[in-house]
């Protein structure tokens, strides 16, 4: 049975030069329509895959703050009128540093709304602008003590490195801001340069001075150094908490578990079916209307695809991978249905068995993507 939900939220007032997620501009877009639409997507996927608790939400974007007060209200109150959440759920909302005004993050946190997800990426204000954010470094500051203010006791901070021209000084200067904010959890990605984004066409230019591998490869071990000096374990490849503060929902995913995706370009895994939704509006508002349903592509899920999903999803976890879990999931070993795999990787030092557990080791940590790759068994 399935106990997360993701929603899509997909306008932005500003559209970042990294981002490849499905969004579109705000203005002049029929917001209010396609939050109708949403409804009658969550109606109808509950009647078609009922459930009997939620226990994490996710309300990602795009920007959910860019929404009015009371269309952002429509919306959560729609998530909390349909389905059956649970007391002890986990309910984030992503908040764009800036755009959450006092009255915004009440009307979150009276509905139930208990976490946020505040995108800072960087506290230099020349990296902001270089990356297309609209907001600054002070903006930051301002959304933690106004959700403070309100209430909230779980607030995490995105945070990107490996930008262009970014130095070693510029991300410890951020780190260490970070390490005086009061917050509990920190995300960090290193930047991945996507098709269909301004970087993507300056990459292609040969305009987009990025770090060398070397360097992000180091950005990467100071950011483990400076979470750890702030008392942040690393529970995840990019992913760091205080203790007891770890993301329920990502965790979700990492360990292959089902969830729905409602909105615009939501993916979802529920009964062991994978399915994407129309991306653009007028391909999910047409669908909607036609079907009842947005789906633009299904795919049933092999038992040979769940394996190597619950090892490359599951590894990304510092804590690794169940044996026991995993022989229980799918009635094989892992080691079996693995076979010349993982030994060859113990043997280099990529991974190590940690009582019932396979997991990465420190230097596995810097090459995560080649150790997920081979657990693709092919045809």
């Amino acid at each position: 049975m399935t106990h997360a939900v993701y929603v899509h939220v997909p306008f932005c007032e500003q559209i970042c030069h990294y981002c490849d997620f499905n969004k579109f501009f705000l203005a002049n877009q029929p917001v209010d329509e396609y939050l109708s639409l949403c409804e009658d997507e969550i109606v109808n996927t509950l009647k078609a895959f009922p459930t009997d608790r939620i226990s994490t939400i996710y309300v990602g974007g795009g920007t959910p703050t860019s929404l009015s007060t009371d269309q952002l209200y429509k919306l959560l109150n729609t998530i909390k009128l349909y389905f059956p959440l649970q007391p002890e759920l986990e309910w984030t909302v992503e908040v764009n540093p800036g755009s959450a005004d006092l009255e915004k993050l009440k009307m979150m946190k009276e509905l139930g709304v208990n976490r946020l997800s505040i995108g800072a990426q960087t506290f230099d204000p020349t990296l902001l602008k270089q990356i297309g954010r609209d907001h600054h470094p002070e903006d930051i500051d301002k959304t933690i003590l106004l959700a403070r203010e309100v209430g909230f006791t779980n607030l995490s901070l995105d945070l990107m490195f490996g930008l262009p021209n970014q130095t070693m000084e510029q991300l410890n200067t951020t780190l260490e801001k970070v390490n005086t904010l009061s917050i509990e959890h920190v995300s960090a990605y290193s930047l991945k340069v996507e098709e269909k984004t301004v970087f993507y066409q300056l990459f292609k230019k040969g305009k987009l001075p990025l770090p060398g591998e070397d360097l992000e490869g180091d950005m990467y071990e100071e950011l483990r150094i400076h979470m750890a000096k702030g008392n942040f374990h690393q529970y995840e490849i990019s992913n760091f908490a205080k203790d007891g503060y770890e993301s329920k929902h990502n965790v979700t995913y990492w360990d292959n578990e089902y969830y729905y995706g409602i909105g615009a370009g939501a993916h979802s895994y529920v009964n062991g079916t994978r399915r994407i939704n129309h991306g653009p509006l007028p391909k999910y508002m047409e669908a909607m209307k036609k079907t009842g349903f947005p789906f633009r592509e299904e795919h049933r899920v092999t038992l040979k695809e769940k394996m190597e999903e619950e090892m490359f999803m599951g590894l990304r976890k510092l804590s690794g991978v169940s044996m026991n879990k995993f022989r229980e999931k799918f009635n094989i070993e892992m080691d079996e249905a693995f076979s010349g795999v993982i030994s060859p990787l113990v043997n280099k030092g990529l991974l190590l068995q940690d009582g019932d557990f396979l997991r990465l080791t420190e230097k596995g940590l810097l090459l995560g993507n080649e150790v997920f790759e081979q657990f693709l068994l092919g045809e």
